[in-house]
């Protein structure tokens, strides 16, 4: 399925992997490549820009194929050195990244004179705008239906896609609940050129999360997720347990970051992630959970949305297509 993201980046099919915090390691990351569609390495899953330039060659060792490093700006209690990552990013010769929270309006210049290609993800489209303005390549179009960082505007990705389609000239990728071969062709029918996934990938063989976690996802539904922190503004969709409930509680109880901090530090939702435990800490995941049955490899998974996109073109849509063709008036 070729479109302008596939021609723009180089890959097999319109899918992009979600650069998840823990989670996009090498191993995953090049499992999605492999798969022909495009894989994202998280950089500050790495503690250090030396481990970052350590794990892209962890990367390359197991893939030839084009792959992302995301880089997400968020305002942290302790300084993220920000700028050493992205000269770690520009050093090892990463070709495409992927940015997100903040503007990347900094480091945009450096990004773009190495002949990376930029593609930045954002809740809003007037946010979309100002990175299109700037000089990112692509958007990634994150709607309130997707697992972590949701933005504060609840707008969902049936209308969220299609107005930006409408005001961007760049190329846009939809971000938020997708899973399958009927969300890809749903995206591409909204205009945009391919599909972002994060919890579907997360749910994979190749996945580094606890078999748990992957269980968990697999019995959830579509009322198994939870926001957090709307009280700070920084609301997230996590998995629904007993730590997302108490933050809920103490939120509308008014109480402070502070108070708070500790119920949803990294570390824990880390520890989830490791050891299984799904109650013990906050951990991600979209309400695309609702659509995920299995825990198939990454290959299995993109030829499988493939194959059900390009059944579901040529087979009900050219079906519904004709049928409207004939009841037309000569």
């Amino acid at each position: 399925m070729e479109t302008a993201i596939t021609r723009m980046l180089g890959i097999e099919h319109p899918i992009v992997q979600g650069g998840m915090q823990w989670v996009s390691r090498a191993p995953l990351v090049a499992a999605v490549s492999n798969a022909g569609a495009l894989g994202v390495l998280t950089a500050l899953t790495q503690p250090t820009p030396e481990e970052l330039l350590r794990e892209i060659g962890r990367v390359r060792d197991l893939t030839d194929r084009p792959f992302a490093v995301n880089l997400t700006f968020l305002p942290t209690l302790k300084p993220i050195p920000y700028d050493a990552y992205r000269d770690a990013v520009i050093a090892a010769g990463v070709r495409i990244v992927e940015t997100a929270g903040n503007n990347p309006v900094a480091h945009m210049p450096a990004l773009k004179a190495a002949g990376i290609t930029v593609i930045h993800k954002c809740t809003t489209v007037r946010h979309a705008l100002k990175a299109e303005q700037i000089g990112v390549d692509l958007l990634s179009i994150d709607g309130f239906e997707c697992a972590g960082h949701v933005g504060e505007e609840d707008v969902p990705g049936l209308i969220l896609i299609p107005a930006a389609v409408a005001r961007l000239k760049v190329p846009v990728i939809a971000s938020g609940g997708f899973g399958t071969g009927h969300g890809l062709v749903a995206a591409l029918a909204l205009g945009a050129e391919g599909i972002n996934m994060g919890t579907r990938f997360m749910c994979t063989e190749e996945s580094p999360v606890h078999v748990n976690v992957k269980r968990a996802i697999v019995a959830h539904d579509e009322t198994d997720t939870a926001v957090i922190l709307r009280s700070l503004r920084n609301s997230s969709r996590v998995a629904r347990n007993a730590v997302a409930e108490e933050v809920i509680a103490m939120e509308r109880a008014g109480m402070t970051i502070a108070e708070i901090g500790p119920k949803v530090a990294g570390a824990k939702g880390r520890k989830v992630y490791e050891d299984g435990d799904v109650e013990e800490g906050i951990w991600t995941a979209g309400l695309v959970q609702a659509l995920i049955d299995d825990i198939p490899t990454c290959a299995a998974l993109v030829a499988r949305i493939v194959s059900e996109a390009q059944d579901l073109i040529a087979g009900r849509l050219a079906r519904l297509a004709r049928t409207s063709a004939k009841a037309l008036p000569a």
